[in-house]
């Protein structure tokens, strides 16, 4: 059983601390197509804490809509809230996360990267055994400290020798699931 008409993740909400400083990261390091922009938005009433779960005071600046290469949409946020805290989670941290970009040729990206003043944490990890053999990965942080996740696998993943089943990728349209 799954959620009813399910298709895919359509977008990735990202909350950071000064929209325009953001947008230039995604738009002018990453590559991404900027779209269109909401806000600001604010409620007198409870809206924001029964539809956001956010301080019923929260006043949402700005929205703008990316996209970025083939996979989900980004939504970046810039809210004002009274208990807002400003530091990123880690992933050790429960809510913590990254988001990976999958790339064709990793030290390129990861030369781009540094070209761009972007700190890049250790170099990449190159797996040779187990379900995640073949794959190369390094992490990296936005200026905002938000983590993120170079990722390449040219010649598939280990645990493909096992099963027919694939996880979704982007440069392989052939690991789409049916409609």
């Amino acid at each position: 059983m799954s959620l009813p008409g399910l298709r895919g993740t359509d977008h990735i909400g990202i909350t950071v601390p000064d929209l325009d400083k953001a947008i230039r990261f995604f738009v002018d390091v990453l590559g991404c197509e900027p779209f269109y922009e909401l806000g600001p938005f604010q409620s007198d009433d409870d809206w924001m804490a029964t539809h956001l779960n956010v301080h019923p005071r929260t006043v949402m600046r700005r929205l703008k809509f990316l996209r970025c290469g083939n996979g989900s949409n980004f939504e970046l946020f810039e809210y004002e809230a009274p208990d807002q805290r400003r530091e990123p989670p880690r992933n050790s941290d429960v809510g913590g996360h990254h988001i990976a970009l999958y790339v064709d040729d990793i030290g390129a990206a990861v030369a781009y990267l540094r070209g761009h003043g972007i700190r890049i944490l250790g170099e990449p990890t190159v797996r040779t055994a187990g379900p995640s053999a073949g794959q190369t990965w390094v992490y990296f942080l936005a200026p905002w400290g938000m983590q993120f996740e170079l990722v390449s696998f040219p010649g598939g993943k280990g645990y493909e020798a096992d099963t027919d089943r694939r996880l979704w990728h982007p440069a392989r349209p052939e690991t789409m699931q049916p409609s």
